[in-house]
C-alpha cells in the first residue's frame, strides 16, 4: 500500500500547465510541521513537493495560494531522470488524488493582509482547529 496524507501550509503559489496533451497539472509545495522541537527549540519543517492533475489541478490553481493551509492525500512516487549534464537525479513527490482546502472561504493567506491578522490577534484569543468550543469548555468531559 502506498498512501500519504499530509497537513499544511503552500510555501508559494501554484503553477499550472498542461501536457502536450491537454491535460492539466498543477504543482506547489506544502509546508509540514514536525511533532517535536529540536535542541535549539525549533520545529522542524519539512517541505514536501505535490501534484496534482486534471480538474482537480485547475480547481487548486484556482482557488490556493501562498500561505493556504490544505490536506493532502496520495501515493509517494519517487522517480529518476537524467539531466542536461547527463546526472541522475531523483524526484521525490506525492501525486494527490484528494486536495482538501482548510483556510476558511473569505480568510486571507498569510501574505495577504498582515495588518488585519494583527488586529485579530489582539481582539480573539487563538483557536485551535482540532477542537470544537464545548471541548475547549470543558477539556475533561470524561470526568
Amino acid at each position: 500500500m502506498n498512501k500519504i496524507c499530509i497537513v499544511g501550509n503552500l510555501t508559494k503559489d501554484p503553477e499550472l500547465r498542461a501536457t502536450e496533451q491537454g491535460n492539466a497539472v498543477c504543482s506547489f509545495t506544502v509546508a509540514v510541521n514536525r511533532r517535536y522541537r529540536d535542541q535549539d527549540g525549533n520545529t522542524p519543517t519539512d517541505f514536501i513537493p505535490v501534484v496534482v492533475w486534471r480538474d482537480l489541478a485547475e480547481n487548486c490553481a484556482k482557488y490556493l495560494a501562498k500561505g493556504r493551509k490544505v490536506a493532502v492525500s496520495g501515493a509517494l512516487q519517487i522517480r529518476s531522470y537524467t539531466d542536461r549534464d547527463g546526472v541522475k537525479r531523483w524526484v521525490s513527490e506525492i501525486q494527490a488524488n484528494e486536495v482538501d482546502f482548510l483556510t476558511p472561504r473569505g480568510e486571507s493567506s498569510k501574505d495577504e493582509a498582515p495588518a488585519k491578522r494583527e488586529q485579530d490577534a489582539h481582539s480573539a484569543p487563538p483557536k485551535d482547529d482540532w477542537v470544537s468550543e464545548a471541548q475547549a469548555a470543558d477539556p475533561f468531559p470524561w470526568e
